[in-house]
């Protein structure tokens, strides 16, 4: 409507039974809308509402080891730092010292060096080992963000729907097609 005096303005909302919004107030002269206000207030709680829904809270996960960890120990806290990644969440591992341990810290160093080897192509390392009194402590930053990874999993979830919608018996009958029929026993 172009530039209007306020007292008009306001008669044109009246007329039209809508409000006067200032959209920008630091505007010369200040821009104003004829618009439902309490519509406007929705949407943009709305807006709001779905940018917090997409934002990603940053959540540092914490994986502790021991300097003589079995091998097979090793690999489920390795599993547990990759899916940890995977997920675009940071990894802080601790390596806890006891004892005469604390005399040997590149036994801890090694052990933090070889975890850092096996998770380089979902993470890097965001923080090099440091001793920390009993402790080494190491963070592993992903490579992913974590709006990435929770965007994955969830087109990986509707692909997963979608493939059960398309095929709803074949994964009961697949597993009945797979076991072997049984035979009766002779009494």
């Amino acid at each position: 409507m172009g530039i209007v005096p306020l007292a008009k303005a306001l008669e044109l909302a009246q007329e039209y039974d809508l409000d006067l919004v200032e959209v920008a107030a630091n505007a010369r002269p200040p821009v104003c809308k004829l618009m439902d206000y309490g519509k406007f207030k929705y949407e943009s709680a709305m807006k709001a509402r779905e940018a917090r829904k997409n934002q990603a809270h940053t959540v540092i996960k914490e994986m502790k080891l021991r300097p003589k960890i079995d091998p097979h120990d090793y690999d489920t806290k390795k599993g547990h730092v990759v899916r940890f990644l995977k997920q675009g969440d940071k990894v802080k591992i601790t390596i806890m010292f006891r004892g005469r341990e604390q005399s040997r810290p590149e036994l801890g160093y090694r052990l933090l060096q070889r975890l850092a080897e096996d998770v380089q192509d979902l993470g890097f390392v965001e923080s090099n080992p440091k001793q920390d009194g009993r402790n080494m402590i190491m963070v592993l930053g992903p490579h992913k963000k974590k709006t990435e990874a929770m965007a994955e999993a969830r087109q990986a979830q509707e692909a997963r729907k979608a493939e059960a919608k398309a095929n709803p018996g074949k994964s009961q009958n697949a597993a009945e097609s797979e076991a072997p029929a049984e035979e009766p026993a002779e009494a």
